[in-house]
């Protein structure tokens, strides 16, 4: 599973290639997509051939096993430790009084209040593009919601996993989490995700999904000086 060392690199240049906005040697999304860039790897070379092709104007994530070091040229806004964390051992959760529902674009600006609300990652408004969002509803109102994000030959990232602070406890993410997983799995590929090293009540909930932590990664937000 070494391609997990590096998934974004490995999506924008295999399934997820037709969002790659660069070349052979470098990697990056639409500013409405997500704000993930990518090499092979972060040597100063290649990042110097990433700043001169990157867009100016926006700040940049960068994902992957190893600690990047970042050139001279970029500033360093956010960093952090993700767990990465595969199903191999998958345990389904039900409750059949929680109804989901697939998610839209006529779904998006409720989407980007609830993740702006609770701050899952990045979400942007064609994040969508992305595809297999679910959310689950109190009446018109968005309370909870998961998707897709990053998909490599084999595997399948899920993100956005997020429940509105009022109706949390009540098995929305397990339920929706759960459900992304099975159609995954379906499809013949694995279920990953990342989530924050310290975030011990969605660690344990993942566990339950019989998601096991795989290795630590390198999460960063940078901009031009």
């Amino acid at each position: 599973m070494q391609v997990l060392d590096n998934p974004v690199w490995q999506a924008l240049n295999s399934v997820d290639s037709h969002f790659n906005l660069g070349d052979q040697v470098t990697g990056y999304f639409p500013a409405d997509v997500s704000p993930f860039a990518a090499l092979p790897y972060w040597s100063a070379t290649l990042q110097q051939t990433l700043y001169a092709c990157l867009p100016a104007g926006r700040s940049w994530s960068v994902m992957i096993k190893e600690p990047v070091e970042l050139i001279a040229a970029w500033e360093l806004k956010f960093s952090t430790t993700l767990h990465q964390m595969t199903c191999t051992d998958f345990t389904p959760y039900h409750n059949g009084e929680i109804d989901t529902q697939p998610l839209n674009s006529s779904h998006v600006p409720a989407m980007l209040a609830l993740t702006a609300l609770t701050k899952p990652g990045p979400f942007l408004e064609h994040t969508i593009d992305f595809g297999n969002y679910h959310g689950i509803f109190d009446g018109e109102r968005l309370v909870a919601m998961a998707g897709e994000r990053l998909h490599l030959n084999g595997f399948t990232e899920i993100s956005a996993v997020c429940t509105h602070p009022d109706y949390e406890g009540k098995g929305y993410g397990a339920v929706l989490v759960s459900l992304i997983a099975q159609q995954i799995i379906d499809k013949g590929a694995i279920p990953f995700l990342h989530v924050k090293w310290d975030n011990q009540r969605a660690i344990k909930m993942y566990e339950r999904l019989g998601f096991a932590h795989r290795t630590d990664m390198y999460f960063g937000v940078f901009q031009r000086r």
